[in-house]
């Protein structure tokens, strides 16, 4: 079992940034995919960042340059650094942990992007 915990939202204007931490407890999540999705009101969930065991990473296209995810296998903490933030990219946002036992997901943490 996997607990999940997120933290780091807000509001924040146009350009602005902010850090998400997602917080595992139940397993240590260095072996683990970890995966940031959001979900924006009317609109399906959908994948932002991943970062696997290696730390090897990958982002959906309309963040790539300004999302950064990162893990600290230490804190058992996985990052996403988000700057230059849009109002598209208000969300509420989720980590997921992919395991050998299955995925596990995160209660989200509300980002808003707003004048």
């Amino acid at each position: 079992q996997v607990q999940l915990v997120e933290s780091g939202g807000g509001l924040v204007q146009p350009g602005g940034s902010l850090r998400l931490s997602c917080v595992a407890s139940g397993r240590v999540v260095s072996t683990f995919g970890m995966i940031w999705y959001r979900q924006a009101p009317g609109k399906e969930r959908e994948l932002v960042a991943g970062i696997n065991s290696e730390s090897m990473t990958d982002y959906v296209h309309h963040v790539k340059g300004r999302f950064t995810i990162s893990r600290d296998n230490a804190k058992n903490t996985v990052y996403l650094q988000m700057t230059d933030l849009k109002p598209e990219d208000t969300a509420v946002y989720y980590c997921k942990a992919v395991t050998t036992e299955g995925d596990y997901w995160g209660q989200g943490t509300q980002v808003t992007v707003s004048s």
